[in-house]
């Protein structure tokens, strides 16, 4: 997943619509690319005018915090992308920006969302919203940002992973996108599942593997009789204690 920051003045933002921002999903990936090629070129008037920024977690790094022990507490999908947000908008105040409004697409509630971020930035006037980048040039500025950078690095990812080879078709990645799901049944390995570009804590996943890959018996080596390995390291008895199988040193009264 990658998460999308842009900002420019105020009176600008109106000039985003004009220069084809739009909500990103309407977009192609093609005008999606020229936008954010013309955001990176220095001597056009985007380049002048805007600033962006993206936060880039893989699959990897997702999962690695979903499916974290009990004992730790899983780090839930929403809450990554809170503070992936919320560390993207920090380093722009970091870079002295003058940020007066900040308007954000919603992940889980709005109302919530909102008085998060509003006592993280408590400064600037905050707005969080459904279709965010339908409503605010600028939130489809970041978006069309994290969109482009989100297909470079799949593209980049699967052509390491093939040596080159023709990049599959993964659709969105949204669980009812038919094209995303197809991909997941044609790829899946009955052993390890996918690789690193796949989301194992997604549920999608987990009903896959679950009907269709290895069943896996993960014994439990307490039921085997094993003991703590601690405790077999500090036995009460010195003469079973495994400091003095080659003997004891030698006390000053024997030296």
């Amino acid at each position: 997943m990658v998460y999308g920051i842009a900002y420019c003045v105020s009176d600008y933002e109106k000039s985003l619509s004009k220069k084809g921002f739009d909500d990103s999903k309407k977009l192609t990936a093609e005008v999606r690319s020229d936008l954010l090629q013309e955001i990176c070129t220095s001597d056009t008037e985007l380049h002048a005018n805007v600033g962006w920024a993206v936060r880039v977690m893989s699959a990897r790094d997702i999962s690695s915090g979903m499916l974290r022990p009990a004992g730790v507490g899983a780090y839930n999908l929403n809450a990554q992308a809170h503070d992936a947000t919320m560390n993207l908008i920090d380093e722009v105040l970091k870079k002295g920006i003058n940020v007066k409004e900040i308007f954000v697409d919603t992940v889980g509630t709005a109302t919530t969302y909102q008085a998060k971020l509003q006592r993280r930035f408590p400064t600037t006037k905050v707005t969080v919203s459904k279709k965010a980048d339908s409503l605010y040039p600028s939130v489809s500025v970041a978006s069309i940002c994290a969109k482009v950078t989100r297909d470079f690095a799949l593209k980049e990812s699967f052509n390491l992973a093939s040596g080159g080879g023709e990049v599959p078709n993964t659709g969105s990645g949204y669980p009812g996108d038919p094209k995303s799901v197809a991909y997941l049944k044609g790829s899946m390995d009955t052993l390890f599942g996918w690789g690193c570009e796949t989301r194992f804590s997604w549920s999608t996943t987990a009903e896959l593997l679950k009907k269709d890959a290895e069943a896996v018996d993960w014994p439990d080596n307490d039921d085997e009789g094993n003991g703590d390995i601690g405790a077999f390291m500090s036995t009460s008895s010195a003469g079973n204690d495994v400091r003095y199988w080659f003997g004891k040193p030698a006390t000053a009264a024997e030296l």
